[in-house]
């Protein structure tokens, strides 16, 4: 499985995203720089953490404008995995790939630490080695994660099962504890916490491994044919 580490001027988990590939893995992985015009080699795309244009205007929506994310919409339309992590999701939601929008923490503080999440969904290319109600430590790192969408948007959320993570504690003020969705397809993941920084015992946790490796059982049960 081939994944792509989309690299925007700001970016600063770029190379935790591909180390997690990389090692955690053992898969091939590439950064691609956000110049860059098509994605259409790769089997997976990754939208890392970090700062995009110094989040100028509005966290992810300047990069939302990139010149590869025309080719991130376009195969994230075909159903190619797309996951989106901290400012990864804000660019995400930014481009309507998404429902949302994010705001500034509740108590306006930037927040990093260990934090406890509730799997809510288990049926998605991006869980599948999770149980449905798994509690797993993924750590934070945003102050602008304070997921929000109006009451209608929310019942769709809930009604489509798009929910698939969730804060066990209220942290950042997101509406019903968001802390990760996809899209009504399923193909396209958006979540604040970061599991490119728990992805080993060495890290503290290894909870973040099984999004990656769920993403890899997924691709292979899907396009590798088996005798």
């Amino acid at each position: 499985m081939k994944f792509a580490v989309i690299v925007f001027p700001g970016s600063n988990c770029d190379n935790d995203m591909y180390y997690a590939i990389k090692e955690g893995l053992n898969e091939e992985v590439d950064k691609v720089w956000y110049t860059e015009t098509s994605v259409s080699e790769y089997d997976a795309i990754l939208l890392p953490g970090g700062f995009s244009y110094g989040d100028y205007l509005r966290s992810g929506a300047i990069a939302r404008f990139a010149p590869v994310m025309e080719s991130v919409m376009e195969e994230a339309n075909k159903g190619k995995p797309v996951l989106g992590v901290c400012n990864g999701f804000q660019v995400l939601l930014e481009a309507r790939l998404l429902p949302g929008a994010m705001q500034r923490n509740k108590d306006l503080k930037f927040i990093c630490r260990p934090t406890e999440l509730i799997v809510e969904n288990n049926e998605t290319g991006f869980t599948r080695n999770y149980e449905k109600g798994e509690s797993v430590t993924i750590p934070v790192a945003h102050g602008d994660g304070n997921y929000y969408c109006d009451e209608k948007t929310l019942t769709d959320l809930q009604n489509n099962n798009q929910i698939v993570f969730t804060y066990r504690n209220d942290i950042n003020g997101s509406v019903a504890n968001i802390a990760g969705i996809v899209n009504e397809q399923g193909n396209v993941l958006g979540m604040m916490p970061h599991p490119e920084r728990a992805t080993s015992d060495l890290l503290g946790s290894q909870d973040g491994l099984k999004l990656f490796k769920s993403m890899l059982k997924h691709w292979r049960e899907s396009y590798v044919l088996t005798p």
